[in-house]
């Protein structure tokens, strides 16, 4: 499979490169296109030596033809490229990196597919934690930054694969099934892509399309949404909640019990805020089917933190205290950022125009005193501010709206970036933004 075949790989970034290089290595002929010409020069040249043709600056209108056997499209590729739909045309099956490397997967390695709109990573990033604490072999991929396909030739039998599943990458999916598919939330997010509501919440339910009883579904049952869309699902379900008591993982007396079992008190954990809870017992509930004992998880969460750009600690200086929620790209998650502090806050909102509501922020606004509003929709943001009478600052560039909070600042004050928007105006992604953030709080 995926040997001596015409491949055309559709975006270069991190998953096309990784891409790339493997199949190239299989005897494929492989051509990348990017339309951006600004790639990383070594592992441009890295490419070209291993045969594979490289096309920067331009989508040309006779590159796809029926030749080609397959399309891998990266998954911020939009689903209506004109590539995509010339390949629908033709025959020729469109997948991207995650579906080509779960094809070619060992049958004897486990796979832990996690996706939601927010919580993704940091449950991702606690259940190969957890399993790491429990010496147990394990490997971190997916959205999360490590491509699939990268770990390959590195796979050993009764390995563990923990995987962040994006909504993008799940487009594109057709034979990934994954042994546990975890499902933290659904809200309303990526509509600019997924064209409407409904299509985002059918293809995040994608995850569990090919799982049986004998794989795990673990749901959150407080969500409307996600019991929506998993209602008709196969798998073998087990639920986590946050509100009442279930046959599941839930909380009682501030603790976390997993079906009956006490696993943590909630004062031995150091991550804070209910949204963190449903992430914890939902990385609970997954490694508990993985073999690990109380001891471990325990031991992870006393010293978790949390992971960079979801409300990360940066600073505190001169009593204000700086937090970087640069992952942070849709209302729903500047929602559970807002939620999560008691103390004054100096918000920063902005970044790609997506037409987001920024009126659905009104109930979470009551402890933010001022709003630095910046990047594409930032007069939109004015406007919600002014609708709800805070005060409000307009500026071009993150830059910008740091020096700005902390002018405005007084001790006691948090300073929090959660822009509620992608970040793709200004930079190249959220990491970007996040990073460029702590270098200029560091700077003050």
């Amino acid at each position: 499979m995926f040997e001596h075949q015409k491949i055309l790989i559709l975006g270069f970034a991190r998953s096309g490169y990784e891409a790339a290089k493997f199949l190239a290595y299989r005897n494929n002929e492989i051509i990348i296109n990017d339309k951006k010409c600004e790639q990383d020069k070594d592992k441009v040249e890295e490419l070209k030596k291993l045969g594979v043709t490289v096309i920067l600056g331009e989508h040309p209108d006779n590159l796809l033809d029926n030749s080609f056997d397959y399309l891998i499209k990266n998954p911020g590729v939009p689903i209506d490229h004109k590539y995509v739909l010339k390949a629908h045309e033709l025959g020729i099956e469109v997948i991207n990196e995650v579906e080509m490397a779960y094809r070619l997967l060992p049958k004897d390695v486990k796979l832990v597919a996690i996706t939601g709109t927010n919580g993704k990573t940091t449950t991702t990033t606690l259940v190969y934690e957890m399993l790491k604490k429990a010496n147990i072999s394990c490997h971190l991929t997916g959205n999360i930054g490590f491509p699939l396909c990268g770990f390959l030739n590195k796979l050993k039998s009764g390995d563990i694969i923990v995987m962040e599943t994006s909504c993008q990458q799940l487009e594109n999916l057709t034979q990934f099934n994954p042994d546990i598919a975890v499902m933290t939330n659904l809200s309303e997010a990526h509509i600019d892509f997924f064209k409407s509501y409904e299509n985002y919440k059918r293809v995040k339910a994608k995850i569990f399309q090919n799982q049986t009883e004998r794989n795990i579904a673990i749901l959150n049952i407080e969500n409307n949404d996600v019991l929506e869309v998993t209602k008709n699902i196969k798998s073998t379900v087990k639920y986590f909640s946050s509100k009442k008591e279930i046959n599941g993982c839930y909380l009682k007396d501030n603790a976390i019990y997993y079906y009956d079992e006490k696993v943590v008190d909630l004062s031995d954990i150091r991550l804070v805020g209910m949204h963190n809870y449903e992430n914890i017992m939902a990385s609970i509930m997954v490694v508990k089917e993985l073999g690990v004992k109380n001891e471990a998880i325990v031991s992870l969460l006393k010293e978790f933190t949390g992971v960079e750009h979801r409300i990360e600690f940066v600073k505190s200086l001169n009593g204000r205290i700086f937090y970087n929620d640069s992952k942070a790209t849709n209302i729903k998650a500047t929602q559970i950022a807002l939620s999560s502090f008691n103390s004054p806050i100096i918000l920063l909102l902005g970044g790609m125009e997506r037409g987001q509501n920024f009126n659905d922020l009104k109930e979470y606004v009551t402890n933010v005193k001022s709003i630095i509003s910046y990047g594409e929709c930032r007069d939109r943001i004015k406007d919600f501010a002014n609708s709800v009478n805070i005060k409000v600052y307009v500026v071009e560039t993150l830059d910008s709206a740091v020096k700005k909070a902390y002018s405005l600042s007084n001790e006691g004050d948090i300073v929090l970036l959660s822009p509620a928007s992608a970040s793709w105006d200004q930079y190249k992604c959220f990491e970007d933004r996040g990073n460029e953030f702590k270098k200029v709080v560091n700077s003050l």
